[in-house]
């Protein structure tokens, strides 16, 4: 987009471009494909990062339930409930951090895509939002005038025949004042 207004033909006299609707269309098309793809992206980490949590759910699970099997044989074969339980808990309360490290690192990562999207979503809108500026500005120079006393009235409502859009034979007359300081270019 940014190309496009740059290489665009400056209009004399204002700051506005001239820049080729096909292809401002085309890119426009172009953004509005390439965002719902940014969002499946995100979905996408966003579900890696759950399955990592499951994951790491899974492995405390198992650690829980090795720990608990290695306390049930040291209190059958040594009788030592004591230690069993002690080392039970230090086993549980690795996994639970081990899990939480994990849990947390996943959280980090997803925050920081979701970030990045975030930002590029926002240049693609401003992008967007300056196309649509320029087409306005655009149309705006097209647009039918009132004559001086008269009310401005819809195009649609005069009967045009074109939409409202301003055509050759809707420009001002040669010589009269213009806004946008286009001159004979809005009637060419």
């Amino acid at each position: 987009m940014e190309s496009l207004i740059a290489n665009g033909k400056p209009l004399p006299l204002t700051k506005n471009a001239i820049v080729d609707r096909e292809q401002a269309l085309n890119l426009i098309d172009e953004l509005r494909a390439a965002v719902p793809e940014e969002v499946r992206a995100a979905k996408r980490i966003n579900s890696e990062g759950e399955r990592i949590i499951e994951k790491a759910q899974d492995e405390a699970d198992r650690i829980v339930a090795r720990a608990q099997e290695q306390a049930a044989f040291l209190i059958g074969e040594r009788g030592l409930t004591e230690a069993a339980e002690a080392e039970g808990r230090r086993v549980v309360a690795e996994a639970e951090e081990d899990g939480a490290g994990v849990r947390h690192g996943a959280d980090e990562y997803a925050a920081g895509v979701l970030a990045a999207l975030q930002a590029e979503v926002a240049r693609t809108l401003q992008g967007i939002e300056r196309g649509i500026e320029v087409l306005e500005k655009r149309r705006a120079a097209y647009a039918p005038r009132a004559a001086p006393g008269q009310e401005p009235a819809d195009a649609a409502d005069e009967g045009h025949g074109h939409g409202g859009r301003a055509t050759y034979w809707d420009a001002p007359e040669e010589g009269a004042p213009d806004d946008e300081g286009l001159g004979d270019l809005a009637r060419r």
